[in-house]
């Protein structure tokens, strides 16, 4: 079967309406299936290692927040290579392979959150191999580019990253009710904690048997369960009791603090110290789920859209080596374009990985504390969305004026969520607000995805094939949004329990990305109007 097209001009009109068209527009519908799957296998760790602790892998924080970091890592550096290899092999044999070889991820996941025995650095190999969802979309992007003319450009780009992105939310949707179905396996026990309940449960225990029970564990374990109080209770009891003795500064917390720190430690032993202490608790809750099927779900779909890609996709005749498009790195503004898809994909991406993690460790300890996975799709939702909505707008005003906008809009958010002490809370009463907050910065994302698409094809319209190549570039960097999000992230809730710094950080990059847009790209008399 043929694979590259002998012919291939879309501004030509008598072209594109008689045999330029109807191919595009297929290619458009099959590469847009395909990366619908791609970003919800990229992304499916994110919820996965939410619901880890419940089965009873002993996983740290830090831990958890690098198994949602490691994919972003991945996506970054295999976005850079896909950048290169779409003009060598061509669209068809890139979908092909890159649909298919995502099976790797989906069925190594689903067999290893069947084994809790499985070690820390197996699940890291395998949130690395989910990058391969992430780094497709550097092929997937130029080539949807090349098959379209430049006024058409923007509509087929983001409806295309748009409907794609619908992925992530695919994957935080699906997976709180496909867990509840048997696709291959044995239901596992997922165990969690009633922070309330758990109050009741050393209330009404006596303090003799509290340290009988603590006292049992082994010691390493009762450092990790005090790890859970905030560092000024444990001073001040330490010093109020004159002992750093961990069994006696234990029984000595205050009440909430004692079933804080139960409550937050891995739910299994959770489990056996509460019913230790109480046997007729009900603190614990204990219900069957198929974590596996979260991971096995995809593979049938996979298979299939690998096969149709085959059999009707076909490659446009751009032929280039590596050496020859590593031109697109001498030009100033690669760079420019680098920073602010950093500032919008690289947000959209580092906060759909981080917001579980962020709601579980920043209200989890709360009384009536939310589910993270009953929110956490909305984000991606809305970032999709307003990503195609505004791709048609992009089209019509430009792409430049709604990429300040973003940075504008990303920068009164992250403003607000410090100000405001929604990332070092005190209360549930902030949680409306910080997700009200949160999802607006993802539909602010949306629309500086749609409007960078838009400008790249502008900014380098002498030559289409850098154009292509920087959108595979940028779209590269920005992938590591996930890594950087989920690490530093987890680095400043380990530190001191808050986000604030890091969200700091962030309004100081969108102020940069932000003026770099408007002085080269959206100012009157600029230098490249987009």
């Amino acid at each position: 079967m043929k694979t590259w097209l002998d012919r291939w001009e879309p501004e030509d009109e008598a072209f594109w309406n008689s045999t330029g068209s109807k191919i595009a527009w297929r290619t458009l519908t099959i590469t847009t299936l395909t990366l619908i799957l791609s970003f919800a296998s990229w992304f499916m760790m994110s919820v996965i290692a939410v619901k880890l602790p419940g089965l009873g892998f002993r996983f740290t924080k830090d831990q958890l927040f690098w198994l949602t970091a490691i994919p972003g890592l991945a996506a970054g550096l295999l976005r850079i290579i896909h950048t290169f290899i779409l003009p060598i092999f061509g669209t068809r044999h890139v979908v092909s392979f890159a649909t298919l070889i995502k099976l790797i991820p989906v069925i190594g996941i689903g067999f290893a959150v069947m084994d809790t025995s499985t070690p820390f650095w197996v699940f890291a190999v395998l949130a690395f191999t989910t990058g391969f969802g992430g780094g497709d979309f550097s092929s997937y992007m130029p080539s949807t580019s090349l098959f379209f003319p430049k006024r058409l450009k923007g509509t087929a780009l983001g409806i295309q990253a748009g409907i794609g992105n619908f992925g992530v939310s695919v994957a935080q949707f699906v997976t709180p009710l496909i867990i509840s179905v048997s696709i291959f396996g044995a239901a596992s026990v997922f165990t969690s904690i009633d922070h309330k309940e758990a109050i009741v449960v050393f209330q009404n225990a006596s303090i003799e048997k509290q340290k009988e029970v603590f006292a049992a564990l082994d010691p390493d374990v009762q450092a990790r369960i005090l790890t859970n109080v905030k560092k000024t209770v444990i001073d001040s009891v330490s010093k109020s009791i004159k002992s750093d003795d961990k069994v006696v500064l234990f029984t000595s917390l205050p009440l909430k603090a004692k079933a804080k720190a139960i409550a937050n430690a891995n739910p299994k032993m959770a489990e056996k110290i509460l019913n230790d202490i109480s046997p007729k608790n009900t603190a614990v809750k204990n219900t069957e789920v198929y974590l596996q099927s979260a991971a096995f779900w995809y593979a049938p779909f996979l298979i299939l859209l690998s096969i149709i890609s085959w059999f009707y996709l076909r490659s446009i005749p751009m032929k280039a080596s590596v050496r020859e498009q590593m031109d697109i790195f001498s030009n100033k503004h690669t760079w420019y374009c680098t920073i602010t898809y950093v500032m919008t994909f690289g947000t959209f991406a580092g906060l759909s990985a981080a917001f579980p993690l962020m709601i579980k460790f920043l209200y989890g300890d709360f009384p009536n504390a939310p589910d993270p996975l009953v929110y956490a799709f909305y984000g991606p939702l809305i970032g999709s969305a307003s990503r195609i909505a505004f791709g048609f707008i992009a089209d019509k005003v430009g792409g430049a004026i709604l990429t300040t906008i973003t940075g504008l809009g990303i920068l009164a958010g992250s403003i607000i969520l410090v100000t405001e002490g929604l990332v070092a809370p005190t209360s549930m009463d902030q949680f409306p607000l910080f997700v009200a907050v949160i999802l607006a910065m993802f539909f602010f994302t949306g629309i500086g995805n749609a409007g960078t698409f838009r400008q790249y094809p502008i900014i380098f319209a002498e030559n289409q094939r850098q154009a292509a190549g920087v959108i595979g570039w940028t779209a590269a960097i920005a992938a590591f949004g996930p890594f950087i999000f989920s690490k530093l992230i987890g680095n400043n809730l380990s530190a001191n329990g808050t986000v604030n710094q890091f969200f700091i950080g962030v309004a100081i990059f969108t102020i940069l990305a932000t003026g770099i847009n408007w002085w080269f790209y959206n100012r009157k008399g600029c230098e490249k109007p987009s």
